[in-house]
């Protein structure tokens, strides 16, 4: 028994100084943030100006704790490579979004008011 209260305790392999135990916070802290986010969309606690603020910090915080818990960003002797592909990750991400957000916007300017109606209509939208 002290044999395996032993190894899960310790360090895990290639991670550095990062136990069971900081894989245990960076997922509680995940959740809170998760579900913080949630409630505060769900009650409509806030004015919708507010909650989009709240919601960019919610997220920023997020994803701090999902590079410091689980990508273990930065806790290498060698975390340039870490960052490289962190960087392209980054880059990535941002295309898709920024591609979607400029595909949409071109339908919605190039699609007529009926045809949008229609289409909700048709789809069971508002």
């Amino acid at each position: 028994m002290s044999e395996r209260r032993h190894a899960t305790s310790a360090p895990l392999p290639g991670v550095g100084h990062l136990s069971l135990r900081a894989y245990v916070s960076g997922f509680v802290a995940s959740l809170v943030l998760t579900i913080g986010a949630y409630l505060l969309v769900v009650e409509r606690a806030v004015s919708a100006g507010t909650l989009i603020a709240l919601i960019l910090v919610i997220a920023v915080s997020q994803f701090a704790v999902q590079l410091v818990f689980f990508l273990h960003l930065g806790a290498e002797a060698r975390p340039r490579w870490r960052l490289a592909m962190f960087l392209t990750m980054v880059t990535i991400v941002l295309i898709l979004v920024v591609g979607s957000l400029w595909i949409m916007g071109n339908l919605n300017s190039r699609m007529s008011m009926p045809e949008q109606e229609q289409y909700m209509s048709s789809q069971g939208g508002l």
